[in-house]
């Protein structure tokens, strides 16, 4: 029973990439009362451990809005257009997150991860009151929220 316990905690633990060696530490460290657990494993499977996404990476998706800054065709043209537009957004509105893609049969650039329409309009209006950005509307979308 041990050593099942063992296993799954050692399969956990490699599952959980940046946390891993923090979980093998406190398995190994003593407590009154509870059995000692030792882990024996190869150096190269320590430093695989460590490797994975970084926190500041992690996020939970969610419905909400973001702000269309550019739709085109499926030509190289549009796509050239969509990568500009994000150029110019990131140049004027450093802080928002951009997302660049082909959702066919279109180029699409969105802006910004919000959750409540109030938050997004407020964006929109910034960005109309630029001057760079005339046709720029509200859609909704599944967003990213930082952990």
């Amino acid at each position: 029973m041990k050593k099942l316990f063992l296993f799954i905690a050692l399969v956990f633990a490699a599952a959980s990439g940046t946390k891993a060696q923090t979980i093998v530490r406190s398995l190994e460290t003593p407590v009154p009362g509870q059995g000692t657990v030792t882990i024996h494993q190869d150096p190269s499977v320590a430093a695989l451990l460590g490797t994975g996404a970084n926190d500041d990476q992690r996020f939970i998706k969610s419905a909400g809005y973001r702000i269309q800054a550019f739709s085109g065709n499926n030509t190289r043209a549009a796509k050239n257009n969509a990568y500009q537009v994000a150029a110019r957004v990131k140049g004027t509105f450093p802080e928002l997150p951009i997302y660049t893609s082909f959702i066919p049969p279109r180029w699409l650039c969105r802006v910004g991860d919000f959750q409540t329409i109030e938050e997004a309009d407020a964006v929109m209006r910034k960005m109309k009151a630029s001057g760079n950005f005339k046709e720029v509307t509200i859609v909704r979308d599944q967003i990213n929220i930082p952990l």
